[in-house]
Protein backbone atom coordinates (compact mmCIF):
# COMPACT_ATOMS: atom_id res chain seq x y z
CA UNK A 1 0.00 0.00 0.00
CA UNK A 2 1.53 3.29 -1.12
CA UNK A 3 1.11 6.53 0.74
CA UNK A 4 0.13 9.69 -1.05
CA UNK A 5 2.34 12.75 -0.88
CA UNK A 6 -0.06 14.45 1.54
CA UNK A 7 0.02 11.44 3.91
CA UNK A 8 3.82 11.34 3.82
CA UNK A 9 4.08 15.04 4.61
CA UNK A 10 1.51 14.74 7.36
CA UNK A 11 3.37 11.84 8.97
CA UNK A 12 6.68 13.69 8.95
CA UNK A 13 5.38 16.95 10.48
CA UNK A 14 4.81 17.04 14.23
CA UNK A 15 1.43 18.44 15.24
CA UNK A 16 0.87 21.79 16.93
CA UNK A 17 0.38 20.13 20.30
CA UNK A 18 3.51 18.03 19.95
CA UNK A 19 5.57 21.13 19.20
CA UNK A 20 4.10 23.26 21.99
CA UNK A 21 3.26 20.63 24.59
CA UNK A 22 5.75 21.96 27.15
CA UNK A 23 4.60 25.57 26.82
CA UNK A 24 0.91 24.69 27.12
CA UNK A 25 1.49 22.53 30.20
CA UNK A 26 3.63 25.23 31.82
CA UNK A 27 0.99 27.93 31.11
CA UNK A 28 -1.74 25.78 32.62
CA UNK A 29 0.35 24.98 35.70
CA UNK A 30 1.25 28.65 36.24
CA UNK A 31 -2.39 29.72 35.83
CA UNK A 32 -3.57 27.08 38.30
CA UNK A 33 -0.82 28.03 40.76
CA UNK A 34 -1.82 31.71 40.58
CA UNK A 35 -5.48 30.95 41.23
CA UNK A 36 -4.65 28.62 44.14
CA UNK A 37 -2.21 31.14 45.63
CA UNK A 38 -4.80 33.93 45.44
CA UNK A 39 -7.44 31.69 47.05
CA UNK A 40 -5.02 30.81 49.87
CA UNK A 41 -4.39 34.51 50.54
CA UNK A 42 -0.69 34.57 49.67
CA UNK A 43 0.74 38.08 49.26
CA UNK A 44 0.34 39.43 45.72
CA UNK A 45 3.98 40.57 45.57
CA UNK A 46 5.16 37.01 46.10
CA UNK A 47 2.77 35.74 43.43
CA UNK A 48 4.02 38.34 40.93
CA UNK A 49 7.66 37.54 41.68
CA UNK A 50 7.19 33.78 41.34
CA UNK A 51 5.14 34.18 38.16
CA UNK A 52 7.77 36.42 36.58
CA UNK A 53 10.57 34.07 37.63
CA UNK A 54 8.75 31.07 36.14
CA UNK A 55 7.97 33.10 33.03
CA UNK A 56 11.62 34.03 32.72
CA UNK A 57 13.00 30.53 32.84
CA UNK A 58 10.27 28.82 30.85
CA UNK A 59 10.07 31.30 27.96
CA UNK A 60 6.43 31.90 28.83
CA UNK A 61 6.15 35.32 27.22
CA UNK A 62 8.14 34.46 24.10
CA UNK A 63 6.03 31.33 23.63
CA UNK A 64 2.80 33.27 24.01
CA UNK A 65 3.97 35.77 21.39
CA UNK A 66 4.92 32.90 19.08
CA UNK A 67 1.49 31.32 19.45
CA UNK A 68 -0.23 34.61 18.65
CA UNK A 69 2.04 34.99 15.62
CA UNK A 70 0.81 31.62 14.32
CA UNK A 71 -2.64 33.06 13.55
CA UNK A 72 -2.73 33.50 9.76
CA UNK A 73 -2.48 37.07 8.43
CA UNK A 74 -3.30 38.95 11.64
CA UNK A 75 -1.06 37.08 14.12
CA UNK A 76 2.28 38.55 13.04
CA UNK A 77 0.63 41.95 12.73
CA UNK A 78 -0.72 41.74 16.28
CA UNK A 79 2.70 40.78 17.65
CA UNK A 80 4.41 43.62 15.79
CA UNK A 81 1.78 46.16 16.79
CA UNK A 82 1.85 45.21 20.46
CA UNK A 83 5.56 44.65 21.04
CA UNK A 84 6.94 48.14 21.67
CA UNK A 85 3.69 50.14 21.86
CA UNK A 86 2.57 47.77 24.63
CA UNK A 87 5.22 49.28 26.89
CA UNK A 88 4.31 52.82 25.85
CA UNK A 89 0.60 52.23 26.48
CA UNK A 90 1.21 50.71 29.91
CA UNK A 91 3.52 53.55 30.85
CA UNK A 92 1.12 56.22 29.59
CA UNK A 93 -1.86 54.67 31.35
CA UNK A 94 0.20 54.53 34.52
CA UNK A 95 0.86 58.27 34.37
CA UNK A 96 -2.80 59.18 33.75
CA UNK A 97 -4.08 56.87 36.47
CA UNK A 98 -1.32 58.17 38.71
CA UNK A 99 -2.48 61.76 38.29
CA UNK A 100 -6.00 60.78 39.28
CA UNK A 101 -4.79 58.66 42.20
CA UNK A 102 -2.56 61.40 43.60
CA UNK A 103 -5.40 63.94 43.30
CA UNK A 104 -7.67 61.67 45.33
CA UNK A 105 -5.02 60.92 47.97
CA UNK A 106 -4.04 57.40 46.97
CA UNK A 107 -0.32 58.07 46.64
CA UNK A 108 0.74 54.93 48.58
CA UNK A 109 -1.37 52.61 46.44
CA UNK A 110 -0.17 54.43 43.34
CA UNK A 111 3.46 53.71 44.19
CA UNK A 112 2.68 50.02 44.75
CA UNK A 113 0.95 49.76 41.38
CA UNK A 114 3.82 51.49 39.59
CA UNK A 115 6.32 49.08 41.16
CA UNK A 116 4.22 46.08 40.06
CA UNK A 117 3.92 47.49 36.54
CA UNK A 118 7.67 48.04 36.38
CA UNK A 119 8.28 44.48 37.65
CA UNK A 120 5.98 43.11 34.94
CA UNK A 121 7.70 45.07 32.17
CA UNK A 122 11.20 44.14 33.35
CA UNK A 123 10.15 40.49 33.65
CA UNK A 124 8.80 40.46 30.11
CA UNK A 125 11.97 42.01 28.68
CA UNK A 126 14.37 39.81 30.64
CA UNK A 127 12.28 36.70 29.87
CA UNK A 128 12.34 37.52 26.19
CA UNK A 129 16.12 37.99 26.22
CA UNK A 130 16.86 34.86 28.25
CA UNK A 131 14.37 32.90 26.16
CA UNK A 132 16.37 33.70 23.05
CA UNK A 133 19.76 33.13 24.67
CA UNK A 134 18.82 29.74 26.19
CA UNK A 135 16.55 27.88 23.73
CA UNK A 136 14.06 25.38 25.14
CA UNK A 137 14.64 22.75 22.46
Amino acid sequence: MELTLWQELRMSEPSFYQLNKKHIIIWLLIAIAIVVALKLGIDEKIIVFVTLALGLFTQLFAGLGALIALIPFIGPLIVKLLAIPFFWILNGLGYFVGMLAIKRGYSGEFMKSRVLTLALLVGIVVGYIIGHIIPLR
